[in-house]
């Protein structure tokens, strides 16, 4: 086990307890009268990964010492909220491949992955009524609503070889962070924290967001399939210009940054190898591992407001992982 994955297990290991109980929620909540519903939430539910999303709303929680069921309750909202997210987004990227195994449209059709994605959305709005507070409703329902401008405009961008890294920050933080940064202003709503550390704890979570996407667009071209889960060069066969390659033609010749160029535009995923080289001659990679970095620094700095105890130092290890992540 790496020191990343090492970091990341003994900050979840803190709110296992705490998941289960969100594990519960989710559950009963994707009972469905109509069983293809609850076939297709629980195939991409039971697929794993990390919950981050849940787990930053159990931790701030956990560090400003709430402990209140409405936790169980929001966290579920939140992973609901992304995993419609993810059926609506494999549907748009025509993906095959996501945490080792097919996707959810590969397996069911893409009708089925857009429908229970909405199942998905409209759930988790019935949920949140639960918490009685026009507070949590304001943040999902404008974190939702930049998530779906942000989709669009990764949308508009497609093929876009003109894209600056002003512009690709745009797209992950509305895409990425923004459901990170409400997880996070969740759990310091809930506590009834003051204004100066629920805005440090939303920073946290946009930073950390910002930087675990970051990452995620290095590994495309620095990981493999097998650690990552997804088929790599995914991004390059939808026309992403992600910071690698924005920055593989900001310090490369004019011949390496026309073969990027035109890769993006064309979507040319047969031009993979070619397009790695570049990436890592340039130093691209060190750019982009150097923007994470920085990131994660930012959500480390975001600690200072809150208390210490286990928790905190939870959040921290979190962020710290981002420094080392490899898939």
């Amino acid at each position: 086990m790496t020191d990343s994955a090492a970091s990341t297990t003994s900050a979840l290991a803190l709110i296992a307890d705490d998941m289960r109980e969100v594990d519960a929620v989710i559950a009963q909540r994707l009972d469905s009268g109509v069983p293809l519903v609850g076939e297709v939430s629980r195939y991409l539910i039971s697929a794993g990964g990390k919950r981050l999303r849940p787990a930053l709303l159990l931790l701030v929680c956990g560090a400003l010492g709430y402990r209140g069921p409405q936790r169980f309750n929001l966290a579920a909202v939140v992973e609901f909220i992304h995993t419609a997210t993810l059926l609506h987004d494999d549907v748009v990227d025509e993906s095959t491949l996501r945490r080792g195994r097919a996707t959810a449209n590969q397996s069911f059709g893409n009708p089925a992955s857009v429908l229970v994605g909405d199942f998905l959305y409209s759930r988790a709005f019935q949920m949140m009524l639960q918490a009685n507070d026009m507070r949590v409703m304001e943040i999902l329902a404008e974190a939702t609503n930049v998530i779906a401008e942000g989709e669009v405009l990764q949308l508009m961008n497609t093929h876009d070889a003109s894209l600056d890294e002003a512009g690709y920050l745009r797209v992950i933080r509305s895409k990425t962070a923004k459901l990170f940064e409400a997880s996070s202003r969740l759990g310091a709503v809930l506590s009834g924290s003051a204004s100066p550390v629920e805005q440090a704890c939303a920073e946290y979570g946009q930073a950390l967001g910002t930087a675990f996407q970051v990452i995620d667009d290095l590994l495309d071209y620095d990981g493999n399939t097998q650690e990552m889960g997804k088929n790599l060069g995914d991004d390059l066969r939808e026309g992403k210009a992600t910071l690698p390659l924005i920055a593989a033609m900001q310090r490369g010749s004019a011949p390496q940054r026309e073969l990027v160029r035109h890769a993006i535009e064309q979507g040319a995923a047969d031009e993979l190898d070619a397009i790695v080289d570049i990436v890592r001659q340039t130093g691209a990679l060190e750019v982009t591992r150097e923007a994470a970095a920085a990131e994660a620094r930012r959500a480390i700095a975001c600690c200072d407001l809150l208390p210490r105890n286990e928790h905190t130092a939870g959040l921290l290890q979190l962020a710290s992982s981002l420094l080392e992540r490899r898939h």
